[in-house]
């Protein structure tokens, strides 16, 4: 019954979407690839809103639910059937009612199963159209008959874009340079590599005169000239990326660099996306706690070794979800750079335990390794290690609930409604 009731309520919301997106005819930028979907459109909302009407999904809506709520301006109802009819209402007034609709949609395109892109295709075109970053062996991928079955249904998102739009691709990645070859569509690259039209330099990690960390700094590289920018309070090359991509689609609607640079100096990560946060006993945490997969956690961990000031670096990794049968050779690699990038690994989950002996493998005495049962258990262990100058990332999928492990250490957890994810009443109640 729940069931068929879910699918009612899908079927009526993209009817809904489908009118709206054909009275107000607004333009589309659609973001999907493994990783880096959320940041990316956030960094690309933070460009655009300082020259357009313009509008994000929220959090992470990109699924068959999420994007038509995108498209209507409406909140998730959960299981509450009288928010879900006042939810239909609201769209219905959009269709029925003038009203001042954004200029730009800018909308996350996941995939869970086989088909949600079709789905996607069928609703709209893009305008825009951005890829991230492929995985190796994605998440979701038990889902799929392979990692190239997956990757196949994402790339039909090219197949709608509009020929007079904007292709927007990752030059470090070559899967993803590969599909410039199938659009007839203009074409901006972004990345690290020299080829990059949008290329970022110079990147590190800054600090305060006291050792504190203040966030990343990196130059973009574009048209001829180069302009230093500061990622406050945030780490990580995947943040640099979606920077990148936000200025390849800013200057493509011309927008000021200036203004851009500006914009993305003020952008602030979501909630336990490689978030720094002040730890107890003069610590500090990355809080990348919002999911994982294994592209996912070898760059976190790669942000990790990056930290280049006195202290331990302690890694606390959760089981990644939805790996199938490549769950095992890829817990145990991620174990692998997790032994290379940390003095202290702690594994939360039955499937760590292969984290564990990967780090054995490469050579990480046993002494410093932990296997817990639960978040939660980890963190509190962890007050008893920490010291002052010592780092924690923290990472897991979504169901390993690793938040739990930062409430344990976190300096002001009295502000964890803020600051952590998945602290809302339909998530605490699980």
């Amino acid at each position: 019954m729940k069931s068929l009731l879910k699918k009612i309520v899908v079927f009526m919301l993209t009817l809904e979407a489908r009118a709206v997106l054909k009275k107000y005819k607004p333009k589309l930028i659609a973001i999907t690839g493994s990783v880096g979907k959320t940041s990316t459109k956030d960094a690309v909302y933070d460009v655009l809103k300082t020259s357009f009407f313009v509008r994000k999904s929220e959090k992470s809506y990109n699924s068959e639910i999420g994007i038509p709520l995108t498209i209507l301006g409406i909140t998730n109802a959960w299981g509450n059937p009288f928010l879900w009819v006042k939810n239909l209402l609201s769209g219905l007034a959009l269709i029925v009612l003038p009203s001042h609709y954004p200029q730009w949609l800018v909308v996350e395109v996941g995939l869970d199963k086989p088909g949600d892109v079709k789905r996607a295709t069928r609703l709209f075109s893009p305008d825009i159209l951005i890829y991230t970053r492929f995985a190796d062996v994605p998440v979701h991928v038990e889902n799929f008959s392979s990692p190239e079955a997956l990757f196949a249904e994402k790339a039909l998102l090219i197949d709608v874009l509009k020929q007079e739009g904007l292709l927007v691709l990752n030059q470090d990645d070559e899967r993803i340079l590969a599909l410039k070859q199938r659009s007839r569509s203009m074409v901006v690259t972004f990345g690290f590599d020299e080829k990059a039209m949008v290329r970022a330099s110079h990147d590190e990690i800054e600090y305060d005169k006291e050792g504190n960390p203040l966030g990343a700094i990196f130059k973009i590289n574009f048209d001829g000239s180069a302009v230093p920018i500061r990622l406050s309070n945030v780490l990580g090359k995947q943040y640099m990326y979606a920077a990148l991509a936000a200025v390849a689609v800013g200057a493509y609607l011309k927008v000021n660099m200036i203004t851009m640079v500006e914009a993305l100096a003020l952008f602030k990560t979501p909630p336990g996306r490689t978030k720094l946060l002040p730890a107890i006993k003069g610590a500090f945490i990355i809080d990348d706690t919002y999911n994982s997969s294994p592209v996912a956690a070898e760059a976190a961990l790669q942000t990790l070794s990056q930290w280049s000031r006195d202290g331990k670096k302690i890694a606390v990794l959760g089981d990644m979800l939805e790996l199938g049968k490549y769950a095992v050779e890829e817990h145990r690699r991620i174990g692998k750079v997790a032994g290379a990038a940390a003095d202290m690994l702690l594994c939360v989950g039955a499937r760590a335990q292969f984290i564990a002996e990967g780090a054995l493998d490469g050579g990480m005495s046993e002494k410093n390794i932990f296997q817990f049962n639960d978040a939660r258990e980890a963190g509190k262990f962890l007050e008893s290690k920490l010291g002052k100058g010592d780092v924690v990332l923290i990472k897991g999928s979504q169901s390993m609930r690793m938040e739990r492990a930062v409430e344990e250490i976190m300096l002001h957890p009295e502000d964890k409604a803020k600051l952590l994810v998945r602290q809302e009443e339909e998530w605490q109640r699980r």
